[in-house]
This record gives C-alpha cells, structure tokens and sequence, in this order.
C-alpha cells in the first residue's frame, strides 16, 4: 500500500490545499533537508508562505529556487508579487524604487522566456515609463 508518505510532495500541497498552514510548515521542515535541491518542494513552500503574507520567507525560497533556474516563470512571477507590493507600500521613494527596480528585472527575465505574456510586457511598459 502507498499510501500519501510515499508522495511527501503531493502531501505536503494536500495541507496546504486544506487550510492546514501549520501542519504544512512543520511537515515541509521536515522535509527540507530532503528536498533541499528540489525547486518543485522550494516552491511549494513559497509559495505556502506568500499565502501566510510572510514575504521574507517566501523570498527565501524563490530565491532558493531561481539559483537553480534564474528563468523559472513561476517563481519569477511570484517574486515579482512580492516586490509589486512591497513597493506600492513603500513611503521612501528611494527604496520603492529599488523594489520597482526587482520587479523590472523580473518581467524581462519572464519576457525572455515568455516574450507573448502581454500582461508582464503591460506591466513592464507601465514601470519603465514611470521611472
């Protein structure tokens, strides 16, 4: 019988499908070690913690996975949220600035490899002109 500890991935997205946030964190720190080189297990759990609103977490782990596949449209996209608003809540024009500056990089990065997404290709136009 195999049963959801033969699949810990497929498991660890059935919490989080649930609602289970903390479950899904201790199950996915206990898979970590495991799963350290795994971008599909990184993700998840970015994507888990930019569910919870904890956004240096979940920029640990995009990051984590971008090392690997610095064009990973997924996470680029979910990164791009992040800095998205992070910027838009950003008093310092300064500082808001250098987030609108990751999520520029983002877009092209994205661009690169989607060149027909027409929202990320809006989205960029827009902040350039701005800038």
């Amino acid at each position: 019988m195999t049963g959801l500890f033969s699949y810990p991935k497929r498991k660890l997205r059935k919490l989080i499908t649930q609602g289970e946030y903390e479950k899904a964190e201790e199950f996915g720190q206990e898979l970590e070690a495991k799963f350290s080189k795994d971008p599909d297990f990184l993700f998840i759990m970015g994507s888990m913690y930019y569910m919870l609103n904890e956004e240096e977490k979940t920029l640990h782990y995009l990051d984590r996975v971008l090392e690997m596949n610095p064009y990973d449209v997924e996470s680029l996209s979910l990164k791009l949220r992040v800095y998205q608003f992070r910027a838009e809540n950003q008093e310092d024009q300064e500082l808001k600035q250098n987030e609108l500056n990751v999520v520029i990089d983002c877009c092209r990065k994205i661009l690169d490899e989607t060149p027909d997404n027409f929202q990320v290709r809006d989205l960029i136009t827009e902040l350039e002109s701005q800038s």
